[in-house]
């Protein structure tokens, strides 16, 4: 004769027990919903307050001049997030800005060769410019892969290499007038940041393509996941045979080809170049992408994340010019926003921590 064994039904303390972990979890749940949605909360805000404060803000002149300021820090950002995510860091970007446009400038006055001066035409420029900046990232890529040297050291000495390098070629000075001449063939370099397509700057039109092409990149190729693998669990991804090393050396060939082209971007735009350019560019591209919602660890983040971060970014600079707010205010403002970002991306990671410790706790109870 076999007895059955039933399970006694949940006492009332047990209903309660489960009632309040429920609870708590959709509170844990709803607050990092509003930290996941901090940089759109953070945009919101300063459209309203700059708005209420200056009345040709929201114009649709200035709003197409600040679009255009947010197209330079946006590509930088692009490049950023794909070696944030991967749990790295590149400081060398502000750096490959200055001599990116100091390779231009030297291209654009013409090179000596066999004695003979040739001026190359605007698409090789960009093209060779773009090249240094590649290789430069490359070596970033080799120091971290190959030597193991850590992403701050080697980005950081690279910071110092790329800049000294422009300091080398330009001799210290500016070049000047890069708008080429009709004789030598050499000009139109000024249209990729002065020129417009219907009224928009190139430059708007250059990040929504680079936006597109790395939301694709992220989302739809096998590099994304290898990228958000390495991120995650770096030893996981590899033992899952991931090509770590190749994924880490990419992503720095594609920030240090950002970083020139937002270089190129610039000199265009004032057609001049100087090699003190892009300096601190490093610390706006990091706060585009943290205040975005990536994670420093690596692992976490998106493109529509880091564009909002840099409008962010954008929009507070040119809120803040546009009151006339002292620029020394406008260096300890931005300051104060990168260290509050990075508090709010811990403060989002001990939330999710908590969020699946008390959904855990939920279930438990209410079995």
């Amino acid at each position: 004769m076999s007895t059955a064994t039933t399970t006694p039904p949940p006492t009332e303390e047990r209903r309660d027990a489960a009632a309040s972990a429920a609870a708590r979890a959709n509170r844990l749940r709803v607050l990092n919903v509003v930290f996941e949605a901090r940089a759109f909360i953070a945009l919101a805000v300063l459209i309203i307050v700059f708005t209420l404060l200056s009345d040709t803000f929201l114009t649709v002149t200035n709003v197409i001049t600040m679009t255009k300021h947010v197209a330079i820090n946006g590509i930088l950002a692009l490049g950023m997030l794909l070696v944030i995510l991967k749990g790295g860091i590149d400081l060398s970007v502000g750096s490959i800005v200055g001599l990116s446009g100091v390779v231009a400038g030297e291209l654009l006055g013409g090179v000596t060769l066999f004695g003979v001066v040739a001026y190359p035409p605007v698409w090789v420029t960009i093209l060779v410019a773009i090249a240094v900046g590649t290789l430069v990232g490359a070596v970033n890529g080799i120091l971290v892969t190959r030597f193991n040297v850590a992403p701050f050291i080697a980005t950081l000495g690279m910071l110092y290499v790329a800049r000294g390098a422009a300091l080398l070629i330009s001799d210290g000075e500016t070049y000047p007038n890069l708008g080429g001449d009709p004789e030598l063939g050499n000009t139109g370099f000024n249209y990729l940041g002065g020129g417009k397509i219907l009224g928009i700057p190139v430059s708007i039109y250059l990040l929504a393509i680079l936006a597109v092409v790395f939301t694709v990149l992220i989302r739809k190729a096998p590099f994304g996941r290898w990228l958000y693998a390495t991120g995650g669990n770096e030893r996981a991804a590899e033992l899952s045979g991931v090509p770590v090393k190749r994924v880490k050396a990419r992503v720095y060939m594609i920030s240090g080809a950002c970083a020139a082209l937002a270089g190129l971007i610039i000199a265009s735009e004032l057609t001049s170049a100087a090699p003190q350019a892009g300096e601190t560019f490093e610390l706006n591209a990091i706060a585009a992408v943290v205040i975005g919602g990536a994670a420093l660890s690596g692992g976490r983040g998106n493109v529509r994340g880091t564009l909002v971060g840099a409008f962010v970014i954008g929009f507070l600079a040119d809120g803040l010019v546009n009151l006339g707010v002292s620029t020394f205010w406008q260096i300890l403002i931005k300051g104060a926003v990168i260290v509050l970002a990075v508090m709010l991306d811990q403060g989002q990671q001990r939330f999710q921590k908590r969020g699946a410790a008390a959904a855990a706790a939920a279930q438990t109870s209410a079995s």
